[in-house]
């Protein structure tokens, strides 16, 4: 028997006042079984990263051939797509060919600084590339925020990302390791 997805629901205020954008959502997001809630959580900080109305999240583990999210333009391109983990060179390339921008939300510390060392010459071929570094203790106090049932606001300014759940406060710094030049 097949194990189902969990359903996590996020009601998210995002106030963005470096893109000037403001937003609020209410966002439906399935845990694969075989996913971390670290994992979720962070699909869901890209999510508040890059808000926009048409941003959507994908079928991510179940269909490889998929972003983890994406934003789609009226004649079906893609202006943005958004990749968690540590893709090989194949799959960074396929997204760089097929969307105007794309966003990496790398995490797991030691894991992430050998692939770091072992690519970063070729991500200087990608001029659409974005790589955000997201360290393992801010990523736990992330995912404590995880609930069924999360209400979030979120601010974004100058860099930084100030969440708020209920009694919980969190700010996060998200590491540059690469931009378009």
């Amino acid at each position: 028997m097949a194990l189902k997805a969990t359903i996590y629901k996020a009601t998210v205020n995002v106030a963005d006042m470096d893109r000037n954008q403001f937003l609020d959502a209410n966002l439906t997001l399935a845990r694969h079984p075989s996913e971390t809630e670290d994992r979720l959580m962070l699909r869901l900080l890209a999510w508040i990263k890059y808000a926009d109305e048409r941003l959507q999240f994908t079928r991510g583990l179940s269909a490889e051939e998929e972003p983890e999210l994406w934003l789609r333009n009226d004649y079906l391109g893609i202006d943005l797509w958004i990749e968690l983990g540590l893709p090989d060179e194949r799959r960074l390339k396929k997204a760089c060919s097929q969307a105007a921008q794309v966003a990496l939300f790398t995490y797991n510390s030691r894991a992430a600084d050998i692939w770091r060392q072992q690519n970063q010459n070729k991500f200087r071929t990608y001029d659409n590339l974005t790589i955000w570094y997201l360290d393992d203790a801010q990523l736990a106090k992330l995912s404590a925020l995880a609930s069924r049932g999360m209400v979030i606001q979120a601010t974004l300014q100058d860099g930084l990302i100030w969440l708020s759940e209920g009694e919980n406060n969190l700010e996060i710094t998200l590491d540059n390791w690469h931009q378009p030049e």
